[in-house]
């Protein structure tokens, strides 16, 4: 009995650390949105214009959806083995639609300061939201065949590059939904949009995949034999990125291509597409995620502890470091130019951010300094809230948050 409670918190903090680290690297690229001088009139990937430290800054980030997405689904495959399939379902469909709720009239308000709600971005929580609700309806179907479907789908979406790719192709509303679709803008009703940044499918199928794998990291494995299947897994999915990857054949819609020095071509070997995520991209990161959840395991030491508490109040966290960040943005726009509001809002018709205003921002040293400032002020709120969940389990609202 006391080795299966052990194996279970160690599971559990497994996976809360990685996602933490995930939450902490993700604010990094929020914080670069909105104050990097580059942030909105370049592409911090593009080889002709970018550094090699600007390029890692946003790489590095691309680490963290995919992981936000994966371990929602590990996380609903524990949480069914406490719950009824019924039960889960409904808790599926009912967190599904509150997250999408949520995107759209809460983060979108962190995102642009705008009460008006004349942008409704769909980005990471939406599609977490949706996947969700497919994987409700889907909760009751066999175990295999849920399998299947997340791995068909995360490993065939890319096929439907090819007729994206050909000349004149034109994607509609719903294409561009389920996988086209990047920062593209469609209209609701007079001056209201949807801007969709994540189109779907791709992420449900990685979510399907996240359930399945959650069945490691219940008692039927040891943690010496989930670690051997985590590192084993991860290295597999590592070689299968190289090898894909160094033929261009298969597995991202944008090969890589020889550059001038060998150091950019190795950035446009890793430089994979995430939106949709391709093959490639999730084998790269969620290979990388696999390898760190068995380096983790059994892991406790003060790194670990701070990560736990990120990786705990993932949610909670999210929305607040958006609205820290954004408020931090507003602050600088006064500081630094004395700006007036209604430059502000003229602004936000190039860019649908209050208070920022496109090639105005500072240097990556004052990014990074932004970025630890974030985290670090967080920490205690989010530890406060760890707190108040562990001792009020009875409030049934806490499972949204």
């Amino acid at each position: 009995m006391h080795l299966s409670r052990q194996t279970t918190n160690n599971r559990i903090e497994s996976i809360d650390i990685i996602r933490g680290i995930a939450m902490v690297i993700m604010a990094l690229d929020h914080v670069r949105d909105y104050f990097h001088i580059t942030a909105n009139i370049d592409d911090p990937l593009n080889l002709a214009t970018t550094t090699p430290l600007l390029f890692f800054t946003r790489w590095i980030t691309h680490f963290c959806a995919p992981v936000f997405v994966f371990l929602s689904g590990v996380s609903i495959y524990l949480q069914s083995l406490r719950k009824s399939k019924k039960n889960l379902s409904k808790f599926l469909l009912k967190r599904g639609l509150w997250l999408i709720f949520a995107e759209f009239f809460i983060i979108s308000l962190a995102w642009t300061f705008d009460p008006g709600f004349h942008i409704l971005p769909m980005q990471v929580i939406w599609t977490i939201g949706i996947s969700m609700i497919i994987l409700g309806l889907m909760i009751r179907l066999p175990f295999k065949l849920i399998f299947i479907t997340g791995l068909a789908i995360v490993t065939l979406h890319n096929l439907l590059d090819i007729p994206e790719a050909a000349p004149g192709f034109k994607p509609g509303f719903l294409w561009e939904l389920l996988h086209h679709g990047f920062f593209v803008v469609y209209p609701i009703f007079s001056n209201h949009y949807f801007l969709i940044v994540y189109p779907f499918v791709a992420w449900s199928g990685l979510m399907m995949l996240g359930y399945c794998a959650g069945i490691l990291f219940t008692g039927k494995f040891s943690s010496e034999q989930r670690k051997k299947i985590l590192l084993r897994t991860g290295i597999g999915l590592l070689l299968l990125f190289v090898i894909l990857r160094a033929t261009n054949f298969y597995g991202d819609p944008v090969p890589w291509e020889k550059q001038q020095s060998s150091l950019n071509t190795f950035l446009s070997f890793i430089n994979v597409h995430k939106y949709p995520p391709s093959l490639l991209y999730l084998s790269l990161f969620i290979g990388i995620a696999f390898l760190l959840l068995a380096l983790m395991e059994n892991k406790k030491n003060r790194f670990s502890n701070i990560m736990i508490i990120y990786g705990r109040t993932a949610f909670f966290y999210y929305i607040l470091h958006l609205y820290l960040i954004h408020i931090l943005a507003a602050i600088a726009f006064f500081i630094k130019g004395n700006h007036s509001v209604e430059e502000a809002i003229t602004s936000m018709k190039k860019l649908p951010f209050l208070f920022v205003i496109p090639g105005e921002g500072f240097g990556l040293g004052v990014v990074y300094l932004i970025w630890f400032s974030v985290v670090a002020i967080l920490y205690p709120v989010c530890k406060k809230y760890d707190r108040y969940k562990t001792t009020h389990k009875e409030k049934w609202w806490l499972s949204y948050l």
